[in-house]
Formats: structure tokens, sequence, C-alpha cells
């Protein structure tokens, strides 16, 4: 009789009060406990799409939608790293149909100076010919200090060349990959005219980058005009600049790869 008392004066509690502590005499919620808690049964939480309860699934974990709304089960697919392995953490990849033109006067006076402060990490402030490609500047986040990034340029070259003579037409230029407007990669080439006229060409490029500092990024593809030869014709990068081919053609890309390893992972214990 003592133990029923007992019972029924808790229950009337819980029913008055609709809060009950544990180990606290100023319970925050319907049920505060002050201490450890071993589950030994099921835990339900309503499922908001049919009001219903539910225990989960194997390997679900209860996920906080916020303040006001209960929580729901989610399965979290979390990979598998070894140690000091790297693993590729971003990839992406843009276009741009806007392109660079560049007509004759707008290039380097003395071609040679300009190549000798062509260096890893020159700023772009300081490279007063190169223009940027615009929509390949694009943000891009690190997690860990040991990184190594994979740039992949490609674009489309065109003069408004005449047919070739002799001698040679031909215009030097150079694109150059960026990050944080810092220099990390620079191939220069040559379009020389053609037995055809609005000669175009392929440029292809690869650059790399190890071991950027955490946290926010900026890619960026700049290309210049450095010298031309016997040639007064307008230089198309990424853009045309004749009929023979359009923007489509003429278009640019640059595909951005992450690969990190991945820093010390506190391990989930039971």
């Amino acid at each position: 009789m003592k133990k029923l008392l007992i019972l029924l004066l808790f229950l009337s509690k819980i029913y008055i009060s609709a809060q009950v502590g544990i180990k606290t005499i100023n319970p925050k919620s319907t049920l505060d406990v002050n201490g450890d808690m071993n589950l030994r049964g099921k835990l339900y939480v309503p499922n908001s799409a049919n009001s219903q309860l539910t225990t989960g699934i194997n390997d679900q974990v209860l996920v906080s939608q916020g303040e006001g709304y209960p929580p729901i089960w989610k399965t979290l697919r979390i990979p598998d790293y070894e140690q000091n392995k790297f693993y590729l953490i971003f990839s992406n990849s843009f276009s741009d149909r806007t392109g660079v033109k560049f007509t004759s006067s707008e290039e380097s006076a003395n071609a040679g100076s300009i190549s000798t402060s062509l260096v890893k990490n020159a700023a772009i402030s300081s490279l007063s010919l190169f223009r940027k490609i615009s929509a390949l500047s694009q943000p891009f986040t690190l997690y860990s200090a040991t990184s190594k990034m994979y740039f992949q340029f490609e674009t489309v070259v065109q003069a408004d060349f005449p047919s070739n003579g002799n001698p040679d037409i031909s215009i030097d230029y150079a694109c150059g990959i960026f990050v944080d407007d810092k220099l990390v990669n620079l191939r220069q080439r040559n379009i020389k005219a053609s037995s055809g006229t609005n000669t175009f060409i392929t440029h292809n490029q690869i650059g790399i980058a190890e071991n950027l500092s955490k946290g926010n990024h900026t890619v960026s593809v700049a290309c210049a005009r450095l010298k031309s030869y016997n040639s007064t014709a307008t230089l198309g990068i990424g853009i045309n600049v004749a009929a023979n081919i359009d923007s489509f053609i003429a278009q640019s890309s640059l595909k951005v790869d992450a690969y990190e390893v991945p820093e010390i992972f506190n391990p989930v214990t039971n």
C-alpha cells in the first residue's frame, strides 16, 4: 500500500506539473536528467511525414531540426579515411564564353622583360598585361593543411590572320592559373598563321598547387598577349575573332580537384 501511494503521488506530480526532474529539483523540460542515462529499450521520435512514432533503422542517428521541432532520424554516410593518404575532397568544373581579346597595342614593348616577371607566386597586380577570363574565377575551400590542387584549363586561341607569308606571321601569348591572385602555373605559346585564314588552335594547361592554407581560396585564369611578329591581327583567347568558328567552339573550361590528407577525426566510441 505504501509503494502504491508513492507511485500515485509521483504520477500526480507528472500530471500536474508536466515536468519531472531526476537529481534536480528544478526541471527545465518535461524530463530533466541531471546525470548519466542508460537506455535498454527503444527510443521513439515523431515522424513528421506521417505523425507516427518511429525508432529509425540500423546505423541511423538523431539529428536536431532546431528549437521547436522534434529531432529526426538520419543516415550519415561518413567515409572511412586512412592515415597519411590523399582523398578527393572537392571536384568541380566551370566554363566561360566571354574570353578575352587583345589588339596589337595591348602587348609588351619588350617581351623579354615580361618573361622575367612570370615567376611562381607573382601577383597578378604586377602583371599588367594579364586579363582574367571572368567566369573561371571560382572559390574553393580546403579543410586540411596537407593538400594537392589540380587545375586543368582548356581553351581555343584564335587570330584573324591572313594566310601565312614570308616571313612568318605569328603572335606569342601566355596564360596563367592563379590562386588568390598569385601565379601557380604558366604556359607560353605561339599561334602561327597557316595556309588558310583566321587560324585557331587548342590550348591545354595543367597546374598544381600544394599545401595551401586551410580555409577559403579563389582560383582564376588570366592571359596576356606578349609579342607580335609581322602582324596587327586581333587575338582571341576563349572567344572567336572570326566567323569560321563560334563562341561554343572557342569557349574555355576549368576543372578543379582538391586532394587532401584528412586531419585527426575524433573516433565514435560506445
